[in-house]
């Protein structure tokens, strides 16, 4: 049987506020003493894919409106959504951006590099991230060990990040500009595997 793994990205930036309606579409959600309606008429989600044995890699393969539906059965691929229902804000996709990931894109061609970055940051042609997350100093991702500042330098007279500047900073600032302008990026210090 073939195995595929369908990735569901709902392009709905917020619901709109509208005015109570009688239709089953909408649902009042309670955030502090306002109560706000949010109609589900007419917004739709867009369906990425990604199937092994064929082409579809992140590949937009159509949109779909929500609608009120009855128990599905088990051969039918659902995504419920219940806006009386809110738990973690979600701010948004993205990858790392390692002295790893930062050399191997420098190996890339110009033509390669810039593929790479509409694929991944574009938000029209490509899966849109709008986040990132990199690392200060080294960690298990580079391929040497440094620190920005020398050992026992309290003064921090040693501090630099000239080896970021060869790969990392470069490729962070292209991911930015393919992004729109806007990547809220997370430094963080010692191993990222364990994130």
């Amino acid at each position: 049987m073939k195995q595929s793994l369908t990735l569901l990205i709902f392009c709905f930036a917020l619901y709109s506020c509208k005015e109570k309606s009688e239709t089953s579409t909408n649902a009042e959600v309670l955030h502090g003493e306002t109560a706000l309606t949010f109609s589900l008429e007419g917004k739709k989600v867009t369906i990425y894919t990604t199937a092994s044995n064929t082409d579809l890699r992140l590949t937009n393969t159509g949109t779909k409106e929500f609608e009120s539906a009855q128990q599905p059965i088990e051969s039918n691929f659902s995504v419920f959504v219940n806006p009386s229902k809110t738990f973690q804000t979600f701010m948004g996709i993205g990858g790392a951006i390692t002295d790893a990931s930062a050399e191997t894109f420098a190996t890339l061609s110009k033509e390669k590099q810039e593929e790479f970055l509409k694929a991944y940051y574009n938000k029209e042609e490509g899966i849109g991230y709008t986040l990132a997350r990199t690392n200060i100093h080294s960690c298990d991702f580079s391929s040497g060990s440094y620190t920005y500042v020398s050992d026992e330098d309290t003064e921090l007279k040693t501090f630099s990040i000239e080896h970021d500047k060869r790969f990392r900073i470069p490729m962070i600032k292209r991911a930015i500009e393919a992004a729109g302008g806007k990547l809220y990026c997370m430094p963080l210090r010692g191993a990222l595997h364990h994130l």
